[in-house]
């Protein structure tokens, strides 16, 4: 195990200095199929352009489960003094994700040495998470359709909990993100003689504070639900009143009913508060990111799991959720599956998304040994 855990940091120092952004981790997909191929995996390369999936079968056993990686870094320089800092300017992995692929190449190591496993396992390397791009792009590539899956497990590395600890919970763990544009088209005018225009910049501002009734006063209090007016643009001058307003930010919440809910009270505020004013309204409303829904099933599976490698205490199954979006989501979407922080920080630690974050590799081996023990008790013999 000593020499694996050297190994794996090696790795991750390797891909640290070299991170590519979504869709361009073709020198990282080529790295995995290489090492995915010595440890006898069957190796498929380019599904969703840059994605890879490594399968291993043993006995005659029909389950299968997945395990996924993802493997873009983000657009942000680094400005740490390791000795593997990136190499790529303006490019680093401040979100831990190279991390997250030497963790599922540990995994797939210790998998590929055992004996008494009876199924199929797939491991997803997938691109393009921080856009929310790369999971339906590996989908519409045929992911589902060329590799039969039962069940899918994820993780993120987590600074804000210790080192030693995983977190998760049943139903909505991480948020959807849904972009918004309103535009509030007025009739401008000299500041002098607001009666004879339609102020656009007055709506937007009732409009900003009512749309924050969402949260308060049409979902439930128990159901977390983010409204987030970002930016406010107007054409208008310091003496002249603006024709045009233009309001956009984005959306969060855990469900797809929490989803519709916001969408539809969203539009209806827009256009109701501004036809009562006299204004014309152009609402839009993207969907971005799907909410991270957990099977209760596969829950108590990582449950299980983690709590054979880091002891039931460690192990907290009714997490709160975090309201950042995750593209694993779209596979939860369509298969049964659990996501689930692995605690990575000592209290303090740089956050992630940072200029100075970087990987604590002591965590390593303790996501490998995790998701090595998911693969035996879900596809040995006795758990038939």
């Amino acid at each position: 195990m000593i020499d694996l855990e050297r190994q794996m940091i090696e790795w991750r120092h390797l891909l640290h200095q070299f991170p590519e952004t979504a869709f361009e981790e073709e020198k990282t997909a080529e790295f995995v199929a290489d090492k995915l191929g010595k440890l006898g995996y069957s190796v498929a390369t380019g599904i969703g352009k840059t994605g890879v999936v490594a399968t291993i079968k043993r006995g005659s056993g029909t389950r299968s489960i997945a395990l996924r990686a993802d493997m873009d870094a983000i657009t942000l320089s680094e400005k740490g003094e390791s000795d593997h800092c990136s190499k790529m300017e303006g490019k680093m992995h401040g979100c831990g994700h190279d991390g997250h692929v030497v963790t599922l190449l540990g995994a797939a190591k210790l998998i590929s040495e055992m004996e008494n496993i009876d199924g199929t396992v797939h491991l997803i390397f997938q691109p393009a998470e921080e856009p929310g791009k790369g999971a339906n792009a590996m989908m519409d590539d045929g992911l589902l359709d060329r590799f039969h899956i039962d069940e899918i497990y994820g993780l993120h590395n987590m600074p804000s909990l210790p080192v030693g600890t995983v977190h998760t919970r049943e139903g909505g763990i991480m948020g959807s993100e849904d972009n918004f544009r309103i535009a509030i088209r007025g009739k401008g005018g000299h500041a002098s003689s607001p009666h004879l225009g339609i102020d656009p910049l007055v709506i937007a501002s009732t409009l900003i504070l009512s749309l924050q009734t969402i949260a308060s006063r049409n979902s439930s209090p128990l159901h977390p639900v983010v409204v987030s007016c970002t930016e406010l643009h107007t054409d208008g001058g310091h003496n002249a009143i603006p024709t045009e307003a233009v309001i956009t930010g984005d959306t969060r919440s855990t469900s797809p009913e929490d989803q519709a809910l916001i969408e539809r009270r969203m539009r209806e505020l827009s256009e109701g508060i501004c036809a009562s004013y006299g204004a014309e309204c152009d609402f839009s409303y993207t969907h971005e990111f799907s909410p991270t829904v957990n099977s209760p099933e596969c829950v108590n599976a990582v449950i299980k799991a983690a709590s054979s490698i880091l002891g039931p205490s460690n192990v907290d199954g009714s997490c709160e959720p975090w309201m950042a979006s995750e593209d694993f989501g779209r596979f939860l979407e369509k298969i049964p599956g659990c996501f689930f922080f692995l605690g990575s920080g000592n209290g303090g630690d740089t956050p992630l998304h940072n200029a100075y974050y970087d990987y604590n590799d002591s965590v390593l081996l303790t996501g490998a040994k995790i998701y090595a023990e998911l693969v035996r008790q879900r596809l040995t013999s006795e758990e038939e």
